[in-house]
């Protein structure tokens, strides 16, 4: 999988989420106390954007309808998501961080 640099490493504060475009893929860009995590920007419930959601240490948590997910590995953690979100690699190199997406 191709690397995609996203942002920068100051560009998203500790707890917090910001969407990124990785090879055209939305993906919501997690800080969780200076690790990144990416995953899909859409909560398996319902479609909505996780990246309004809250950080909730490691879970993200979807504003519609309160359904969280561990940023860590996707897994739903919350009802009323069953189905897990889709995780993606993140790397940092010095100063840049990217995101591994299929071709």
């Amino acid at each position: 999988m191709p690397k995609v640099a996203v942002a920068k490493n100051g560009d998203i504060a500790p707890g917090s989420v910001r969407v990124v475009d990785a090879a055209g893929k939305r993906i919501a860009l997690c800080n969780h106390d200076g690790t990144f995590y990416a995953i899909d920007d859409v909560c398996t419930h319902d479609r909505g954007p996780l990246d309004q959601g809250e950080l909730i240490g490691w879970e993200i948590e979807c504003p519609r309808h309160g359904a969280r997910f561990d940023v860590r590995t996707g897994q739903a953690t919350r009802l009323p998501a069953i189905m897990p979100v889709k995780t993606y690699p993140v790397t940092a190199d010095g100063d840049q961080i990217s995101v591994e997406v299929p071709e």
